[in-house]
């Protein structure tokens, strides 16, 4: 793993002993359990933004605070750049942009996703968390699953869901897939 990503695990370990919760304690509040909090604290795995979001709601910080380790300041509104968009490193072929990092006290997580195409064997992991999300697919397709079901999604698609539902999804024809995705808290 990157730097970027033991930095973020440090913060989620201090945060975590800050609130005087043990590693059992916030991986059950967090709802991925010990063993996979223990890892994602040791830098040496992947961390969900989904499971970022609700790991800054425990400690009542802002997400900005625990991939950046500084406090997102703006409150009445906040303009991200092209190209300027925190990146959150999370799983191999995914590449995350947080789109509103500088805003304080933020509803929602928007953020520009894109999805690299894998092997047909590659295995798919899926997640499942709190809250809702919307995706906007801007370039590409891909294959959705949720709940069981698969979609395809195609260039100029829009997709809502409960994410309590394990989801996953996967760039189809070769091609990376560009997505606007707003996890809701």
């Amino acid at each position: 793993m990157s730097g970027h990503v033991r930095e973020i695990a440090e913060r989620l370990r201090e945060m975590r002993e800050i609130a005087g919760l043990s590693v059992e304690e916030a991986g059950e509040k967090l709802t991925v359990g010990a063993e996979q909090y223990r890892e994602m604290e040791s830098g040496e795995v992947d961390i969900p933004i989904s499971v970022l979001c609700e790991a800054a709601d425990l400690f009542g910080i802002s997400v900005t605070e625990l991939l950046t380790g500084d406090r997102a300041k703006l409150t009445m509104y906040s303009v991200v750049r092209k190209d300027r968009g925190i990146g959150v490193e999370r799983t191999e072929g995914y590449d995350y942009k947080a789109l509103a990092y500088g805003f304080s006290e933020r509803k929602a997580e928007p953020l520009l996703v894109t999805v690299e195409p894998k092997p047909a064997d590659a295995p798919l992991h899926p997640n499942a968390h709190t809250g809702h999300e919307f995706h906007y697919c801007l370039e590409g397709r891909m294959r959705f699953y949720i709940g069981g079901r698969e979609l395809i999604i195609n260039e100029g698609d829009s997709l809502y869901f409960d994410s309590a539902y394990p989801h996953a999804m996967e760039a189809l024809d070769e091609k990376p897939v560009r997505l606007i995705v707003v996890v809701i808290k």
